[in-house]
């Protein structure tokens, strides 16, 4: 996939355990793991305010574009 989430890095950047970031956001620690592993199909844009809030951060800190290895032949 080529959108990568990168809540791992930023978590271990500020101290902050999932499951405090999940308390602070308001979901459950459930759904951020979904999001944090890049299974989520989407977010919304209040959840990643909230995230973004949390953790002190903008957007761009989180989400990152990498495009897929295409083959060529």
């Amino acid at each position: 996939m080529p959108i990568i989430i990168n809540i791992d890095v930023m978590l271990a950047r500020r101290k902050m355990s999932s499951g405090e970031l999940a308390e602070k956001v308001g979901i459950t620690p459930a759904n951020l793991s979904i999001l944090k592993c890049g299974k989520a199909k989407a977010i919304r844009i209040t959840t990643m305010e909230a995230i973004c809030r949390a953790l002190d951060c903008q957007p761009g800190d989180i989400l990152e574009y990498r495009p897929e290895e295409t083959s060529s032949g």
